[in-house]
């Protein structure tokens, strides 16, 4: 049967490989501007008619705004400042507000927009809609619609009116004196909201490519170290719960070994200097718009709570409700090696890898993977309640709580009543709410990214109509989606072919030039 499914995906691989498009540099990860990081960069997202349909698709927000404008309307001009300063309470690694409004304008005075802007009935500049972002995905609209969920936003000539429109429709209160962290009342309460971890698959984005930062500024990986990486690689390629992750790691790990062979020495100023030459190229491994910079599913009352190791805690839990019986103590042992060696918070790290060392039995199945790592995380909590309510260093808007709470899962109690601090769990049902919760709940709130969504329209991109500051689509990640669909065996076996592959060509190159 190994020999069968190993052909299968060698067929597969090479039926991508061949039908990938010749163009497939054309094909662009839209951008929001070469200075999203700076002060002065737009807080709105530009977008024209290439990118409009599949970039508000695509869109985590349940809600947008759209402006349609001209770039040679002084009124336009004179409103922009007006738009941004809402538009920085919702978009941006500042905003105080991230993951609820997308801030979008269109620019109705180019020719490329007409069509776009013709859609939306658009009469007047500036000219603003509202709704679900996925509404105004190959839509149309008018005024004469009466049961549309887009609406025209007829009050909003200045920021205080338009916010004003905002709260009226959203019964909320956002103010545009909020800064980031500080309104506490708006974060989600995702404690007793089971719906709330839709989120999370952009926060599992957010702490897998912040992990690899990590890895890569700190220049971490070694020759004692990179088979782990590989290792963990290996199951991100296979049952990250985000495509585009999925696609990412698969091309890391193909191109591993021509940046990280496996004699590389850290104290050689060769090797520095080629860790540097990697480290931007390789970084993108969710997408170039991933890390955000901001949290949704894990975002904390404070900067300095929750964020990464909560998004961290998501992914490992994911990955162990995915994998086979087969792969449960492999994976096991890869999370485990992972967070020793790159997880680089010291007293976390070595907490971890005690409660790893003290596991004596091999796991057998992924539903007593789940259960430990489950467990374990629940005495991490424990641990850190302590410390936090002696230090005062806790969240108060989501202080650490024996998990999961009643509220979310009333069957994984046997009894209401918690006695010395000990709980008499159901572990069938907690299993199943693991499966259900990390698993198919947090599974389908993918949405596919821009390059995606092209990919699976089949849409011709021309060059010329996309932003200068995109990143061209690796055919790598073709190869990515086959593997991910294969077994874990077979992956590591086609990664190790490909290795081969790459040195064999590189000595007949060698040869060819004595």
């Amino acid at each position: 049967m190994a020999a069968v499914a190993a052909a299968r995906c060698i067929v597969l691989v090479a039926v991508l490989v061949a039908a990938a498009p010749r163009g497939a540099a054309a094909l662009r990860s839209l951008g929001v501007g070469e200075g999203a990081g700076d002060a002065d960069a737009d807080a709105a997202v530009d977008l024209n008619a290439t990118s409009f349909d599949a970039f508000l698709k695509a869109s985590p927000e349940p809600w947008a705004v759209v402006e349609f404008f001209a770039h040679w309307c002084p009124a336009c001009r004179n409103y922009k400042p007006h738009y941004e300063k809402v538009a920085k309470l919702f978009n941006g690694r500042d905003a105080a507000h991230p993951g609820i409004i997308l801030m979008a304008r269109v620019d109705c005075a180019s020719k490329v927009n007409i069509d776009l802007c013709n859609r939306f009935s658009v009469d007047h500049y500036p000219f603003l809609l509202w709704g679900p972002p996925t509404k105004f995905s190959s839509a149309k609209w008018d005024h004469k619609q009466e049961k549309s969920e887009i609406k025209l936003i007829d009050d909003g000539r200045t920021a205080e009116r338009l916010l004003k429109w905002i709260n009226n429709q959203m019964k909320s209160s956002f103010s545009l004196e909020d800064k980031r962290y500080e309104n506490e009342s708006m974060l989600p309460k995702n404690s007793s909201d089971p719906q709330q971890i839709v989120q999370a698959i952009y926060d599992v984005e957010e702490a897998t490519a912040h992990a690899l930062e990590i890895i890569l500024g700190h220049k971490m990986i070694k020759p004692k170290n990179r088979d782990s990486l590989i290792r963990f690689l290996q199951i991100l390629v296979a049952h990250h719960p985000s495509k585009r992750c999925r696609r990412g790691s698969a091309e890391l790990l193909i191109n591993f070994d021509d940046h990280w062979p496996s004699n590389l020495s850290l104290s050689s100023q060769e090797s520095y200097k080629l860790l540097e030459n990697v480290t931007e190229e390789n970084s993108w491994i969710c997408g170039k718009e991933v890390p955000r910079g901001y949290w949704m599913f894990c975002r904390g009352s404070k900067k300095e709570t929750r964020g990464f190791s909560c998004g961290l805690w998501v992914l490992m839990h994911s990955l162990s409700v995915q994998i086979g019986d087969g792969e449960s103590q492999s994976t096991f042992t890869s999370i485990c090696d992972f967070i020793h060696n790159f997880f680089i918070c010291e007293e976390c790290r070595k907490h971890f890898y005690e409660m790893c060392s003290s596991v004596s039995v091999p796991f057998k199945s992924s539903r007593e993977l789940s259960l430990w790592l489950w467990s374990t995380h629940n005495k991490v909590n424990e641990r850190l309640m302590k410390e936090e309510k002696d230090l005062g260093t806790g969240d108060p808007s989501f202080p650490k709580v024996v998990w999961p709470p009643n509220q979310l899962c009333p069957s994984c109690y046997r009894s209401s009543k918690i006695s010395d601090g000990a709980v008499d769990w159901n572990e069938d049902e907690v299993y199943q709410f693991l499966v259900n919760y990390y698993g198919s709940t947090l599974v389908s709130s993918y949405k596919e990214t821009y390059m995606e969504s092209l990919l699976h329209e089949k849409k011709t991109v021309s060059e010329d109509s996309l932003t200068s500051n995109a990143a061209s689509v690796p055919i790598g990640a073709a190869l990515g989606v086959a593997i991910a669909s294969c077994t874990f065996g077979v992956l590591a076996c086609f990664w190790r072919a490909q290795q081969k592959n790459r040195k064999y060509s590189h000595h007949l190159r060698s040869l060819k030039k004595i």
